[in-house]
Formats: C-alpha cells, structure tokens, sequence
C-alpha cells in the first residue's frame, strides 16, 4: 500500500496540474535545459510515459499555439537550439481519415521553415525519449490536439559548439 501511494505520488509531481501556467514553466525550463534534453510538443492522446526524467504538463492549448512559443522561447536562448523530428506517419496520414490534417502539416512547415526536420517512425521516437528520460530532462508539453502523429519533437543541442567545432576539437585531441 506504501510503495502504490509513493509511486502514485513520483508519477503526480511529473504531471503539472491543467490549471497552472505552461507558458510560465516554459520560460523557467528554457535556461534549465541544455544539450540532451528534449522538449515535446504533443498531441492529446501522446502517452504518459514512466522514466523519471520526462515530466508532462498538460497546457489546454492548440498544438500550433505551443510550438510557436516554445519556438520563440528557443529563439531567444543562447545556449541551446533545437535538431527538430517529426513522426515519419505524418506525411501519409489521409486528410479523409483525419480532417486538419493538410492544414496542419502547412501551418508547422510555416513554422519550422527553415530549421532542419528529419523524421523518424513514431514508436523509434518514443523509444528514444524513453531512453533520454532516464538520464536527461525531457519537457513534454501535452496539447488538445486530436490528429494523429502530430507531435513534434526538440532534442537540444549546443548553439554555440556545434558537430564542425567538435569534430575539430577531436581532431586536435588526436594529435591532427
């Protein structure tokens, strides 16, 4: 009964209650998080996962809405800048099946122009937050959205040392 009340109580203070903010916890994660970490931008029906660094907030917001502040918020940051994944599904979901669904991959292509987009199946996606969780902060910042694969994953990675300066770094470190 003790260990059922803990574990309920560890899984309640990773989901922030409907109620609060979620654009005020963003602004106070941003200068938190760093290379690693991810922020996710999810539709309605985006599973609650269990490793104990990803913390959900639920914000009773468009999809559309949320990826546009955590876009701005990012553009502000110094320290980070966002590797952007998309769920390979998307772009075969029929708009019979699910209407918005045009309207949507426009909007997030307006959104996203520019910044490098790769996609990956879904399930591989949410395989590797899950591993992320267990060392790094993943944000997942639930949306009313009800289109299927919609989500839009950010994992973060240094804006000011990017893979040129590393690899030149490594390359010095190896004597060359």
């Amino acid at each position: 009964m003790i260990a059922s009340l803990t574990l309920a109580s560890v899984l309640l203070s990773r989901v922030r209650p409907s109620g609060s903010s979620w654009r005020a916890d963003l602004k106070k994660e941003i200068p938190l998080l760093g290379h690693r970490n991810w922020i996710v931008i999810a539709d309605s029906a985006y599973p609650a996962q269990n490793s104990p660094g990803i913390r959900t907030i639920v914000t009773h917001a468009s999809q559309t809405e949320v990826l546009k502040a955590v876009m701005g918020e990012l553009s502000h940051a110094k320290h980070v800048m966002p590797n952007v994944f998309l769920d390979k599904e998307l772009a075969y979901v029929p708009e019979a099946e699910a209407p918005g669904v045009s309207a949507y991959r426009k909007e997030i292509a307006s959104i996203l122009k520019g910044k490098p987009t790769k996609t990956e199946l879904h399930e591989d996606i949410i395989k590797n937050l899950d591993e992320a969780g267990k060392t790094f902060r993943v944000l997942l910042l639930k949306t009313d959205f009800t289109v299927p694969y919609t989500s839009v994953f950010l994992q973060l990675d240094c804006a000011y040392w990017g893979p040129v300066k590393e690899g030149k770094l490594r390359k010095i470190m190896n004597g060359g």
